[in-house]
């Protein structure tokens, strides 16, 4: 159910972007454990001078293979939201040569009442999640 933005400079081949994703999906299923078919992710991408993504001081150096990962979820624990990164960096790098440091990941929290689906309902409340 998490919904995933990916924000990453033009360039990259479609076949590129769908290792990406699926890469940051089975990320996603390890850490969360979430079914399978839970899978929503968007991709938007921008053009080099539109995206800057600086290191708040941690002199992390980026590169253009940069990768901006929002996720949208229901409340997850601490350690789940680390599992995430530490999978989500390791599945990158392995499955696309993305260095960690060019891996950055905000969490947006919500609740059930937050979501639907589709056909009108919101369907963690009426009991069909």
């Amino acid at each position: 159910m998490p919904l995933l933005r990916f924000d990453l400079i033009e360039g990259r081949t479609d076949d590129e972007i769908q290792t990406l994703l699926d890469a940051a999906h089975r990320a996603m299923l390890a850490a969360f454990k979430v079914p399978e078919r839970d899978r929503y992710q968007i991709v938007q991408e921008h053009k080099r001078g539109r995206m800057i993504v600086e290191d708040t001081g941690l002199d992390i150096e980026r590169t253009d293979k940069v990768v901006v990962v929002q996720v949208i979820s229901r409340p997850r624990t601490r350690e789940k939201k680390e599992d995430f990164y530490r999978l989500l960096c390791e599945e990158l790098e392995r499955a696309c040569g993305i260095a960690p440091s060019d891996v950055m990941v905000s969490i947006v929290e919500n609740t059930d009442d937050d979501w639907s689906f589709g056909l009108g309902r919101a369907q963690f409340l009426t009991g069909e999640l």
